[in-house]
């Protein structure tokens, strides 16, 4: 190819999976992830919201992901996410919901409602505290029971898949997404040689090659790249603000423990005060007992020397 194409940027990615000269694409790709939850293999779909090469060459897109219905009347949402924009989890519920909901037209049943699957490839971590890259998501009870068995959403994290030997045509649909800028179509590997892997890779050569297609591919590239530089200063300016406020959360913090150690100072300052004064008291009431227990021995004395000299005055008149 002319130039590396990476096939999760938004405009290939549609075109891959969104164009209906690709839709035999489609068909494999749900097959490949969803394999082990249909009830029945997709066969036949209708892309709901078509790829149009005009509205990229214009860079006006602003639907990017792929909606379809099979024959069975089974509904299909599939997307790529490069960055964890905010709220993302909530968005994708929201959207398998929306795509759920709308099937209903006035005065229709709700036993006219079909499953409805959302596959969502992540470009970015959602899970870190999880090791492994596809998740499914259904309706079920603690003990895994299904509510009602009508799809449900699939992340599929490209950055934790990491997988030498291919055994699955889930495996080689996201083998493709995350090496797929870096292959060479006159020498692909041998993971790469199925009909439909090399369908894909003429896509991304129609846009390596193509001129127009080239600079659309571009801007959108361009595009992310913004994104993804304000994401970068975004979360740079969040990191400073949260330093900012732990520094004034640590001087407050500080700050009251000072506080808190003089009022503790304060208090023991009054407290030893307060002790000094009752050692005072108690010395002042001593030195009180001890006046009046003198005073008590003085005047015992003075009873006792007043009892002799009377006892004295009688025995002289005795004499006489």
């Amino acid at each position: 190819m002319k130039y590396p194409i990476d096939p999760k940027i938004d405009c290939v990615f549609k075109a891959l999976l969104g164009a209906e000269r690709n839709r035999r694409l489609l068909i494999h790709f749900l097959n490949a992830i969803l394999a082990s939850d249909l009830t029945a293999p997709v066969i036949k779909v209708e892309i709901l919201n078509p790829y149009n090469e005009r509205e990229f060459l214009d860079d006006k897109l602003s639907i990017v992901d792929v909606k379809a219905r099979d024959s069975s009347g089974r509904l299909y949402q599939v997307e790529i996410q490069l960055l964890n924009i905010p709220d993302l989890p909530a968005r994708i519920l929201y959207g398998w919901a929306d795509l759920y909901s709308a099937q209903l037209q006035d005065g229709q049943g709700y036993d006219q409602l079909r499953p409805t699957y959302s596959i969502w490839l992540l470009g970015q971590t959602l899970r870190p505290q999880v090791t492994e890259a596809v998740h499914r998501f259904r309706l079920r009870d603690e003990q895994g029971r299904s509510l009602l068995d009508h799809g449900g959403i699939w992340l599929l994290e490209l950055s934790k898949y990491v997988v030498e030997t291919v055994e699955t045509e889930q495996d080689r649909w996201l083998k493709f997404f995350v090496e797929g800028e870096r292959l060479d179509d006159e020498r692909l590997p041998a993971w790469m040689q199925t009909e439909e892997m090399r369908q894909a890779m003429s896509t991304l050569k129609a846009f390596s090659e193509k001129e127009r297609a080239y600079h659309a591919y571009q801007a959108r590239q361009n595009y992310l790249r913004q994104q993804k530089s304000m994401e970068n200063y975004l979360n740079t300016l969040h990191a400073e603000i949260e330093r900012i406020q732990a520094e004034k959360e640590q001087a407050r913090a500080e700050k009251e423990q000072a506080r808190a150690a003089e009022a503790q100072e304060r208090v023991e300052k009054e407290q030893a005060h307060a002790e000094k004064e009752q050692a005072r008291a108690a010395e002042a009431q001593e030195r009180t007992e001890k006046e009046q227990a003198r005073a008590e021995k003085e005047r015992e004395r003075a009873e006792k020397e007043a009892a002799l000299a009377e006892i004295e005055r009688l025995k002289a008149l005795l004499r006489n």
